[in-house]
């Protein structure tokens, strides 16, 4: 093989592994910030470990749809 394709291959591996962590970062801080500001009355971790599918639900919906929004800003 050669060493350019496998730099580059490397390269690409690097840069979708950083913008994965930055999208998890950015989906936990965003539900951190629902969670507190939005809805003061349900705490979402105490009610995910009280086994509530419906939070559990919404939580990951959440973290979805940030993800989304994060990919069509990288693909800019």
């Amino acid at each position: 093989m050669d060493l350019h394709f496998l730099l580059a291959s490397f390269a690409n591996l690097l840069l979708s592994v950083t913008y994965t962590i930055i999208s998890l970062f950015c989906g936990v801080y965003a539900i951190k910030l629902i969670d507190h500001y939005l809805l003061k009355k349900i705490d979402i971790e105490e009610e995910l470990g009280k086994n509530n599918i419906s939070v559990a639900i919404f939580a990951s919906s959440l973290l979805l749809f940030v993800a989304i929004i994060i990919s069509f800003g990288l693909r800019a």
